[in-house]
């Protein structure tokens, strides 16, 4: 079975830690197809070490070893490189980090000083040969080659969030590739960035892809920088695909962010994308503030509220298995089973207890339920893990649940979806007034929940000209001054002081203004047709004959017979706010491309797309393939240069099935605020 991207990552910093016990060089890197280390193994065979990181490869650390799992594998200590550390001479350092000037020259000061037993090296890139020659001048004429065991290159230069999602970490990637005062070198340098971030991947997983692009701009640019890496590389080229069949060929999908515009922004209906939409969510932490129980009444009676509560929680999709099941579920239905599970655990866990109390299971006394009792003793400290678990769930779905309601997401999201799949296509003016009627409504929604129907609104074909979006975000901003905002920052524990007086805030007057740069860059962008419209985004997806909407229509009478049944706490609330974001399902343009290609469709991108074949010569002509039998697609990775989202991420597992696996990439992870802010910034 092939190893995933994240398996495979995760082999290579293992055998970076797997120093031999005698203190010498760690085992060289191999340059592809790391192979897993076992960590009984790792752990034997290392002695004690410091890991030195640089905060682009701490990125790179974090998401695959937890600090239990770093001290398993003899790390006792780990430290930014650009910090103060003291002398630990008796024990040996491994340094990760970026091969940049300041990193080395940080190195050769540390080589120097003496300030590890010895010193191995691994770059998460490739070191280049003149930087690499410059390097060791600066460790000869310091004194400190003698501390220096080994040197490596490692080729990930890229964050594994889970099994299938990497990020290469390229902050503001989309004003970086889209800003016209961009020099040609700086377009140079970023795309050899990208090329560099995606042959590490490459690397890693030890399979040289096919390449599909679209022609012209960043991915043309990408995609024939990497096409030579892989060519040029020395082993890489020459494998044989170790762990995939030469026959079943990952095929790589590079793609621009300019292709879709509206799926970064867009509100979203699934658990794990509404997280990172509602809550502060970052390399798989969520982070959030309660206010103390109490506080709304106790707290107003002393004329102050005591401060909120802030909460941290590392939810791992790959190892938790209720947000493995149901990160990509509608939010309500992840409500639903939330409660379910722990209603469950609760009473197994009572059972456990109440059949000890005051019998030792060790003593048989009955005959053969002694046995039985023993087993359910023995299976509480799994049960307490797993209702613990549950438990960080329910706060997080809490949290969220409050947002949602608090802004009224669901009506956004509805609102969305039906200019996305045309609904309105056809009554442009009833587009117009229900867009209008929705931002200028002060009970709903934040500011950034109205630009962002605003910018859904805009980027929508048939619905709406210039004039029109120039009025709808006219409404909205007249809106915004003259009645505020009543809605809060509910996530951050405050209110929105001020906006129950018809003022906004000084935070929300930022946002506004941030939003309405947003809007006057796309409307630019729309005005000479540098953009897809929405009807060109997405579609709706429609199996079984048409069956869908029966289904939607079964899913959304049962969650409200249920819910009306139990009628109590958290689910009865998400019945009465969310019971619209049920069943709604639609392809974002990103799927629909790489469909076309993993199913070979004639007349789509499969035959518009540039195909670059590593092991060919040249371009390879597509229309030529027809004419013969292609291998069907059992792995596709897309890649999306300027920015993705979980939105995205999720939409795309509609091309996986028990056949093929999809894994998704982008030059950086961003949640709809911070694309905003992306694009104000070119406005």
């Amino acid at each position: 079975m092939a190893l995933t991207l994240k398996a495979s990552q995760l082999a290579a910093v293992e055998g970076m830690l797997a120093l031999p016990a005698d203190g010498g060089a760690a085992p060289a890197a191999a340059g592809y197809a790391p192979q897993p280390t076992s960590t009984a193994a790792t752990t034997n065979s290392s002695p004690w070490k410091v890991l030195i990181y640089d905060a682009h490869t701490r990125a790179i650390v974090s998401p695959l070893l937890s600090v239990s799992q770093l001290r398993a594998r003899g790390v006792t200590l780990h430290l930014l490189l650009h910090s103060e550390r003291e002398p630990i001479p008796d024990v040996p350092a491994v340094y990760f980090v970026r091969p940049t000037k300041e990193n080395l020259a940080a190195i050769a000061r540390d080589c120097s000083r003496h300030l590890y037993q010895r010193a191995h090296l691994h770059f998460s890139a490739r070191l280049e040969r003149p930087v690499l020659e410059e390097f060791a001048r600066l460790v000869v004429n310091t004194g400190g080659l003698d501390a220096i065991a080994s040197v490596h290159d490692r080729f990930v230069e890229f964050a594994c969030l889970e099994e299938r999602l990497f990020s290469l970490n390229v902050p503001q990637s989309y004003v970086l590739y889209n800003d016209p005062g961009a020099t040609e070198g700086d377009m140079e340098r970023a795309m050899d960035g990208i090329a560099g971030g995606l042959f590490g991947v490459v690397a890693t997983l030890g399979s040289v892809p096919v390449i599909r692009c679209p022609r012209g701009g960043a991915p043309e640019m990408v995609a024939r920088k990497l096409n030579r890496l892989i060519t040029e590389h020395p082993t890489l080229i020459r494998s044989k695909d170790g762990r995939h069949q030469t026959h079943h060929r990952p095929v790589l999908v590079i793609m621009d962010r300019n292709l879709d515009l509206i799926t970064p922004v867009q509100h979203a209906s699934t658990y794990q994308a509404l997280i990172d939409d509602v809550l502060e969510h970052k390399a798989n932490r969520v982070e959030f503030n309660v206010k103390p129980d109490g506080s709304d009444d106790g707290g107003r009676r002393r004329g102050r509220a005591p401060p909120a509560v802030r909460k941290k929680f590392d939810i791992d999709p790959d190892v938790d298995p209720f947000f493995s099941r149901h990160k990509f579920n509608p939010f309500p239905e992840a409500i639903e089973s939330n409660g379910a599970e722990l209603q469950d655990v609760t009473a197994r866990e009572q059972a456990i207890r109440s059949k000890t109390a005051g019998q030792d299971p060790a003593v048989n006394v009955g005959g053969g339920d002694s046995s039985e009792l023993a087993t359910a003793v023995e299976s509480l400290p799994k049960l307490l893990d797993r209702k613990k678990k549950l438990e960080v769930h329910t706060a997080i779905l809490q949290a969220a649940m409050n947002e949602v309601a608090a802004r009224d997401v669901p009506q956004f999201f509805e609102m969305e979806i039906s200019l996305a799949t045309g609904s309105y296509k056809n009554d442009p003016a009833k587009a117009k007034k229900d867009v209008a009627e929705l931002v200028s409504d002060s009970t709903k929604g934040n500011v950034e929940d109205k630009v962002r129907l605003v910018i859904v609104y805009a980027l929508s074909n048939g619905v709406g000209n210039s004039t029109d979006i120039d009025e709808v975000a006219q409404a909205m901003k007249e809106s915004l001054e003259t009645k505020g905002s009543t809605v809060g920052g509910v996530a951050d524990g405050s209110a929105a002081e001020g906006a129950t007086h018809g003022t906004l805030t000084k935070d929300d007057r930022a946002k506004l203004d941030t939003g309405l740069h947003s809007i006057n860059y796309l409307k630019k962008l729309r005005s000479m047709n540098m953009i897809a419209t929405m009807s060109d985004m997405m579609q709706m997806e429609v199996s079984g004959g048409g069956a869908s909407s029966g289904t939607s229509s079964d899913m959304l009478s049962s969650f409200m017979a249920r819910a009306t049944s139990q009628a109590t706490g958290l689910l009865a609330k998400a019945t009465d706010k969310l019971g619209t974001m049920l069943g709604k399902i639609h392809k974002h343009r990103a799927t629909i491309v790489v469909e076309n290609i993993c199913e070979m469709r004639p007349g789509t991108e499969d035959d518009e797309y540039l195909y670059l074949d590593p092991r060919v010569r040249g371009d390879v002509d597509v229309a030529t393939l027809r004419l013969a039998t292609r291998a069907p697609v059992r792995e596709a990775i897309a890649f999306m240069i300027g920015g993705g989202c979980y939105g995205e991420y999720q939409n795309l597992q509609m091309v996986a099935d028990e056949r093929r696996n999809v894994t998704y990439g982008s030059t950086e992870i961003v949640n709809p605020c911070t694309f905003l802010n992306h694009l104000a910034k070119l406005a």
